[in-house]
């Protein structure tokens, strides 16, 4: 917390180099607007959100009048003053009132809503922690879903935690622990919500002070005090260096991310812009015209060497033009002269264009035009600052330098104290005459004859009398040749190659037999405080540095947990391994056989017997070599044999899919080539090629145990990791060869520069260097470098006709890359193999989904992942879930919300597109941790602005699926309602179509007839009534349902009157209508009175009044719910 506060403390201000211009006055100028007024589009807003405000306003304006300053006055006329103060005072009260509604609105709003969600989380908590459910191991993602839920409800329900007096012990006891939780968490949300707004604070007034700037100084953000803010040349200039490759590949109308095939090639491409990879591709065309360069072939005198120097500086050229053109030189935001970086770029063009324009025939040794062509080598540093993580590696070396600096100085003090004893103790007694029979130093003088060594194999046959062959020296008095305590400078250079551990026997030897063996003590405390203590300390320093700028070595131990559980999720992989054949046939069979334990024990076993004939050497005329090849033939059938049985088990598009099976194919293939060219030629290339086959065999054992499969993880995510850092020692390396061969391209041989290991060409350097990184005698070539006259040929017109050394440079130059390579570079190394190797032998307890979740996954998603491709649709990810057991299973009856939750955060990160292996186990991942403990300050800013995200849509789409449906059941109710009246008035219809128009009776009385046709016409006033009132009970009344519910049974007297009023005929018909009006079941064909014409109207009443008693009796009988509903 405190190093977060610290940066957003230091952000709040603008650098050095745009501050200078607030002490320049202020003028301000006026801006051309491109727009004119009417040209800019008003948004639009909904009638309904203004009425609201309108409705309040005028609330609030008769509220306003009432209490107006003038109101109160007693008189009746009022002075223009009041008036004037009266309208100031509505237009203050409105223009408040408007904000204050607003924020009361809003507020009402959360607080309902928080509420609701209270309630409902409340709910959720009580029915999952229910006595009476069986008890079972939950999950690790509902255990931590429920202390999210629990922790936002404790932050929400701080009013309503209150602890009474009438409350038990046990009651007081859970609410103080509730009251405790909710300050804890409450503390926390503070904390991380402070520092959020201390950054965005920062970053806010970083911005207003720019922009402040911009307004009031014209010349601020303008390139070179020339160009324009938004002129055409920048706006171009700045697309040209700015346009890069888009690596996401997004759909533009969804807005999808596509899962492409080559994503990894896309992600390489977009690293950096177009500008910058063609940048990236002179310089390194550049490098390897410089390693063409030599002291005999010099790019002086070499036209073709000559065309890449021109090229690069052309190039170089036109981008650096772009770049100040579009972000400026020094004195803007995103000027090119910004940090290091940018100093380095500005350095390494100006020594190529002085070069470049220079170019100078004679170069003397020493001088400053040696001294140009060595800063000239600096040139493959400029990969470091176009390529981001190399940029990133650099500044997590150098932002802990301030420790590294003081270590060094430790050391240095050591050092220094160690050298200044040592010249009290060894000043000029390390000093010997180089004739042995010499002791004092005044008789070192004259010469003296050195007898040649003669080797064992040359038989020289000497005469009696005869000396061995030698030849006559000069006698010196001198110190040993690589070191000397005549000086604190001898001293700590010789101490510093002890501090090495490189010489520093011989150096013991030499003390003990000149000075004294009580002498070699010295030498043993210095390697022990300097090697031991000191030197272990320089590498802790620089490892955890490293891990502190990294962030590791800032982190609690659940935050490491989480990093090292994202580690692992990056490479796991789906299992490539198709499902068993449903059936139990001869495939099947196969499938089990190939995968049970045993078999693949058993491969192994013979992989490693095949291995062991290697033990033997292979050769033609040997007699053994001939079983051990047969031997091997063997093998290579039943390796055929097993890929065959695999191929049958799995199908060939299945076993193509597992890349360890496409390795096994492809090494049984080249073994079936070998075993048909051996009994072919039978010759040493076929025994040569054999031994390569088998040899590829066994690396296939490597991914068939676990123990060795995680070592090979090791070793690849190591190298992986650390491939930057590996690649900065390269561009390091090849930037001290380049200088190497300048300086000590033309030395002479000595002990260790010889024809193998020297400095003549940039390849031969290379080699030199990689000798060095590994400590092989790095001081002698060092001594072998800083020869000087007597002992060589001195030039003093050019550096490559003089095969003297160079005493200074060779003393910082390997000094230098010492320390650099050997004492960070490659401890960094050991870094990164360390943690990843604690990161792949961690136990379970220290782990947050074990390896047994992480199989369990793989293999649900081998079975959702029919075509085994990768990835999934989303819908499939509820499948994918439902799926899962043990650690990762979501309970539907306990987590439903959760599991919305989870199928949600797929639908909203991928727009309902396809989702990959890593995408769901990385959802997984962030559910089953506690995000508060586990994830560092940005990850769990954006990750809780997710989950809150994702819970308000989720809670919208729930409200909405709910009323959905709600208004489904309704609109189900109305058109079940609204057909049962439908086929009511269609049958009602039907009745009244009869009783309107009653079918003519055929009798033989033509009297009667006629009769019956004059009683119809009588009656036709009486029919048009009752048609009249029934059409009144079908009409389209709202109302009549509930009031044909309302209606009692009817009184018989109706049909009495229905009766006298009407003939036999249709009686039958009205009666029926009438049954049919109030909800009767029986139809029309069972109530038909079966009467006769000539009946009278006492039979036709009890007619009725039998039926009516029988509808009684059948409604009594049944149930009424099905009225109600109707």
């Amino acid at each position: 917390l405190k190093q977060s506060e610290a940066n957003a403390d230091t952000k709040e201000k603008l650098p050095l180099r745009l501050r200078i211009f607030e002490k320049f006055p202020n003028r301000p100028q006026m801006v051309k607007i491109s727009k004119l007024p009417s040209d800019f589009t008003v948004p639009k807003i909904r009638e309904s959100f203004m009425k609201q405000f309108i409705d309040r306003q005028q609330q609030d304006t008769c509220c306003l009048l009432r209490s107006l300053p003038s109101a109160s006055s007693s008189s009746c006329d009022h002075s223009k003053r009041s008036a004037i103060e009266d309208n100031k005072y509505i237009d203050q009260k409105l223009r408040k009132s408007v904000f204050s509604i607003r924020a009361r609105n809003l507020l009402e709003k959360e607080t309902a809503v928080t509420k609701i969600l209270r309630a409902c989380t409340r709910q959720r908590m009580l029915s999952g922690s229910f006595e009476g459910q069986p008890a079972k191991e939950r999950s690790i993602l509902s255990v931590q879903h429920h202390i999210r839920q629990e922790r936002r409800s404790l932050r929400h329900g701080s009013n309503s935690q209150r602890i009474s007096r009438g409350k038990s012990l046990e009651t007081l006891t859970q609410d103080h622990s509730n009251t405790v939780r909710y300050r804890n968490a409450q503390r926390e949300d503070s904390e991380i919500k402070m520092i959020q707004e201390k950054k965005e604070q920062a970053e806010m007034k970083r911005k207003v002070q720019e922009e402040e700037l911009r307004e009031n100084h014209p010349y601020f953000d303008k390139p070179l005090f020339i160009v324009g803010r938004e002129h055409r040349f920048r706006n171009f200039c700045r697309v040209v260096v700015r346009a890069r490759f888009n690596a996401s590949k997004t759909d533009p109308v969804t807005g999808a991310v596509k899962n492409t095939k080559y994503h990894q090639l896309y992600d390489l491409l977009g690293l950096v812009t177009y500008l910058d990879w063609v940048m990236i591709i002179v310089t390194i065309c550049s490098c390897i015209s410089m390693m063409f360069e030599s002291p005999f072939r010099r790019v002086m005198h070499a036209p073709t060497l000559q065309i890449a120097e021109y090229v690069f500086v052309i190039f170089m050229s036109i981008e650096l033009n772009l770049k100040i053109m579009a972000d400026g030189l020094f004195f803007t935001p995103t000027a090119v002269i910004r940090d290091f970086g940018g100093v380095m770029d500005i350095f390494i063009y100006l020594v190529s264009l002085i070069f470049l324009c220079w170019m100078p025939q004679n170069v003397p040794a020493e001088s400053g035009a040696q001294l140009l062509m060595v800063l000239r080598c600096l040139r493959p540093l400029r990969i470091f600052k176009l390529v981001p993580q190399m940029r990133k590696v650099v500044r997590e070396l150098f932002s802990g330098f301030k420790e590294i600096f003081l270590v060094s100085i430790l050391l240095l003090t050591l050092m220094l104290v160690f050298a200044s004893f040592g010249v009290q103790l060894f000043a000029g007694k390390l000093a010997k005459c180089n004739d042995p029979n010499i002791i004092r130093r005044e008789d070192c003088n004259g010469i003296f004859r050195i007898n040649v060594s003669v080797s064992k194999n040359l038989n020289l046959k000497l005469r009696p009398g005869e000396k061995k062959p030698g030849f006559w020296v000069p006698r010196v008095w001198a110190n040993p040749r690589n070191f000397n305590f005549d000086n604190v400078g001898n001293a700590m250079l010789a101490l510093f190659e002890v501090l090495s551990l490189k010489g520093w026997v011989e150096v013991r030897d030499v003390i003990i037999h000149r000075v004294g063996p009580m002498h070699g003590i010295y030498i043993h405390v210095f390697v022990f405080l300097g090697c031991m203590i000191g030197l272990t300390l320089f590498v802790g320093v620089v490892i955890a540095n490293f891990n502190e700028n990294k962030g590791t070595a800032l982190l609690t131990v659940d935050q490491r947990r989480w990093e090292d559980l994202k580690s692992r999720l990056k490479i796991a992989q789906p299992l490539h391994l198709p499902p068993r054949p449903d059936n139990d046939g001869f495939r099947a069979k196969m499938y089990d056989i190939t995968q049970h334990p045993f078999f693949k024990r058993t491969i192994a076993l013979l992989v490693l017997a095949q291995s062991v004939l290697l033990s033997v050497k292979w050769d033609v005329e040997d007699p053994v070599t001939v079983p051990l090849a047969t031997m091997s033939v063997v093998f290579t059938f039943i390796f055929v044999l097993e890929v065959t049985m695999k191929i049958i088990a799995m199908s060939p598009a299945g076993f193509w899919q597992s890349r360890r099976n496409r390795y096994d194919l492809l090494v049984t293939s080249l073994g079936i080539v070998w075993v048909v060219l051996h009994f072919a030629l039978l010759n040493a290339y076929t025994y040569m090629m054999g031994a390569c086959v088998i040899v590829f065999r066994f690396f296939s054992i490597c991914g068939k145990h676990v123990t060795l499969k995680m070592l090979l993880l090791t070793v690849v995510v190591s190298m992986y990791k650390s491939f930057f850092i590996i690649v900065g020692m390269f561009l390091l390396l090849l930037c001290y060869a380049f200088a190497g061969v300048v300086l000590f391209g033309t030395v002479k041989y000595g002990e260790n520069i010889n024809r193998h290991a020297n400095f003549s060409s940039a390849g031969k350097a290379i080699t030199v260097l990689f000798r060095i990184v590994t400590g092989e005698d790095w001081n002698k070539i060092m001594h072998d470098c800083m020869v000087q006259p007597p002992f060589c040929t001195p030039d003093e017109f050019t550096y490559w006709a003089t095969d003297c050394g160079n005493y200074a440079g060779a003393l910082m130059y390997f000094c230098s890359f010492y320390v650099i390579i050997a004492y960070i570079m490659l401890n960094l190394l050991v870094a990164i193999i360390v943690e990843n190797f604690s990161l792949f032998y961690s136990t379970e307890e220290d782990q947050l989904l074990s390896y047994n979740d992480l199989r369990h996954f793989q293999i649900i998603w081998n079975m959702v992942d029919d075509k085994r491709e990768g990835v999934i649709p989303t819908f499939r990810v509820k499948f994918l879930l439902r799926l899962l057991r043990g650690r990762l299973e979501v309970d539907l009856d306990k987590d439903k919300l959760l599991f919305k939750h989870m199928c949600y955060e797929m639908e909203r990160l991928h727009n309902g597109g396809d989702v990959t292996f890593h995408d769901v186990l990385s959802m997984l991942s962030y559910r089953s941790v506690d995000i508060r403990k586990s994830l560092q300050l940005e990850e769990l800013l954006a990750r809780e602005q997710l989950e809150y995200t994702i819970e308000e849509e989720v809670a919208k789409q729930t409200i909405r699926m709910w009323l959905k449906k709600c208004l489904k059941r309704i609109r189900a109710k109305q058109q079940q309602s609204c057909s049962i009246i439908h086929s009511l008035r269609e049958s009602q219809q039907q009745e009244l179509s009869r009783f309107l128009n009653p079918p003519s009776i055929e009798t033989t009385q033509p009297s009667e007839d006629m009769n019956a046709n004059s009683q119809d016409n009588n009656m036709q006033p009486e029919i048009k009534k009752q048609q009249q009132l029934l059409c009144f009970t079908l009409s389209e009344d709202p109302g009549a349902t509930s009031r044909r519910d309302d209606l009692g049974p009817p009184s018989f007297s109706f049909f009495k009157t229905l009766v006298n009023s009407t003939a036999p005929k249709p009686i039958s018909h009205s009666v029926s209508s009438v049954n049919l009006r109030f909800g009767g079941r029986t139809t029309m064909k069972s109530v038909v009175c079966k009467m006769n014409p000539m009946t009278d109207t006492a039979s036709c009443g009890s007619e009725v009044k039998k039926w009516w008693t029988r509808q009684l009796t059948v409604e009594s009988d049944e149930s009424g719910d099905d009225l109600l509903d109707i």
